[in-house]
């Protein structure tokens, strides 16, 4: 079974991309890219919507 995020979970997904999550959905999560250091650079949408299978925790709150 696959660990979904909670909300304030810290994910990286997309090579390398990683923001902090503000809801989870049933098959998603939405998360705040401005926690990326270069988020300016990105050009980017602030937020973003990833399915569950298509990122990985990498600093849970529960830790």
């Amino acid at each position: 079974m696959m660990t979904i995020a909670e909300v304030g979970d810290i994910i990286e997904f997309k090579e390398g991309l990683q923001g902090i999550v503000e809801k989870v959905n049933e098959n998603s999560v939405i998360v705040d890219l401005t926690y990326m250091e270069n988020f300016e650079e990105l050009e980017m949408e602030e937020k973003t919507v990833i399915n569950h299978k298509r990122y990985k925790i990498i600093h849970s709150t529960k830790e």
